[in-house]
């Protein structure tokens, strides 16, 4: 199958029309447009990461897990330390977008400026070739309506060639004579006029053809470098990814070797206060307390405690006496 180029198919029958070259221009100018978008999603994608990453730097400095203690503790401290470096690697990510970004801009400059030269000049070269036709065109249309003054003037003077009114005779020669020359000039200036459109047309055809040639080029350029920055743009996110994930598999690593048992056990030799438990308070009864002395409740901090002898009952008092560590009151 034949290879499509620009040059094969972007020309107009009408000498004047420029709609080919228009459309190749159109097509270039909307590529541009292109480059010009992914810039700024690619300058918006970098403001992301950017706040992103100093959020997340902001967010490592948060204290929290201040209480927690061995395995647990250092599990934290790893975790908030790979935090810290995933919001630095999002910062690195938004710089290299940003470098990505003003690479496809110098470009799409570099692509603008070089198209100037070209454009001038067909642009120059459609104003002459458009102002050559018409100047043709009316020269045929002087050249036409000459010739038709010719004929009727040499149809007159061969009506009149008979007629014997000689000064008459000599008017119609002389005007058919004037005509002659005047349909000659006539003919002679169309003729240059389309030598020199012909000259003209054939410098515009090499040169549309060139140019064709030139923005085809760049057009290819334009999707080439299109492609391979977002492919660049995808595979820095991917390893935006990847180093996340590394850093992530590091806090897992971490979380691993967190030991219950052993936080436990650290923590019992940091605070532990002692292996006895209190013992039972027992039931002292106050009486019993009296009636044996030599118990626990007959000494103090004074020392021994000494026996008051009972006092004498008398006929009207009450009697106490003391039944299995019980007591009553009997009435005499």
């Amino acid at each position: 199958m034949r290879e499509a180029h620009f040059k094969d198919f972007f020309w107009n029958s009408d000498i004047t029309s420029t709609a080919g070259y228009d459309n190749i221009l159109q097509r270039l100018n909307d590529g541009r447009k292109t480059c010009k978008e992914i810039e700024d999603f690619m300058k918006a994608r970098a403001s992301i990461e950017e706040k992103y990453g100093k959020d997340l730097l902001n967010l490592s400095k948060k204290s929290f897990g201040q209480a927690e203690l061995n395995t647990t503790k250092k599990a934290l401290e790893v975790f908030k330390q790979k935090v810290e470096n995933v919001g630095q690697a999002h910062l690195q990510l938004a710089q290299s977008i940003k470098d990505e970004a003003k690479r496809l801009e110098d470009f799409r400059e570099k692509q603008k400026e070089s198209r100037k030269k070209i454009e001038h000049t067909m642009e120059q070269l459609h104003k002459l070739k458009t102002s050559q036709y018409k100047k043709t065109m009316d020269s045929k249309k002087t050249y036409e309506q000459k010739c038709r003054d010719k004929d009727e003037a040499e149809q007159a003077l061969n009506r009149n060639a008979n007629t014997g009114n000689l000064k008459q005779q000599e008017k119609l020669t002389a005007k058919s004579s004037q005509a002659k020359s005047l349909a000659e000039e006539a003919d002679r200036n169309y003729q240059q006029n389309v030598s020199l459109l012909e000259k003209i047309r054939e410098n515009w055809l090499m040169e549309h053809t060139k140019a064709c040639e030139f923005f085809e080029i760049q057009e290819c350029e334009r999707v080439q470098y299109t492609r391979n920055t977002l492919w660049t743009h995808v595979n820095f996110l991917s390893q935006q990814c990847v180093t996340s994930d590394e850093m992530y598999e590091e806090v897992r690593k971490s979380l691993e070797g967190c030991s219950i048992s052993k936080d436990i056990e650290y923590f019992i030799d940091l605070r532990k206060t002692g292996d006895t438990p209190p013992a039972q308070v027992p039931y002292e009864n106050f009486y019993s307390l009296q009636r044996n002395p030599g118990s626990g409740r007959s000494q103090g901090s004074g020392g021994i405690r000494r026996d008051v002898p009972l006092p004498p009952a008398t006929q009207n008092d009450a009697a106490y006496s003391m039944l299995d560590g019980n007591y009553s009151l009997a009435q005499y």
